[in-house]
């Protein structure tokens, strides 16, 4: 099992930037992928972004590449979502997850654990 949560949210101006974090815990992350999704008022849940442990290759969805930026910290077991030139859509409450199987997948249903969730808030 994996616990994950999330901190670093928070309130915004347009053009702004936040880090988000997620803290791992019950076992070291080695070949796991971890991934972000975003879910605003009244929409679907949202890929964001993804990353291999091992190796830390990447994966950005459309809408953010070029503005978030994915690392890890193995020594923490923890993973960061640097977010930069916020916009209001980016406005949702954000999730991390955790796929065991190394998939590097936009689809949420391949992914095993997830925190609770952060509020981001970009105001325009």
């Amino acid at each position: 099992q994996v616990q994950l949560v999330e901190s670093g949210g928070g309130l915004v101006q347009v053009g702004g930037s936040l880090r988000l974090s997620c803290e791992a815990s019950g076992r070291t992350l080695i070949y796991d992928t971890m991934g972000w999704f975003r879910q605003a008022p009244g929409k679907e849940r949202e890929f964001v972004a993804a990353i291999r442990w091992n190796g830390g290759t990447t994966y950005y969805a459309d809408s953010v590449k070029g503005r978030f930026t994915l690392s890890r910290d193995n020594s923490k077991n923890t993973g960061y979502l640097q977010m930069n030139s916020l916009l209001p859509e980016d406005t949702a409450v954000y999730y991390c997850a955790v796929d065991r199987h190394n998939g590097l997948s936009a689809v949420a249903r391949e992914y095993d654990y997830w925190g609770q969730g952060t509020q981001v808030t970009v105001s325009s």
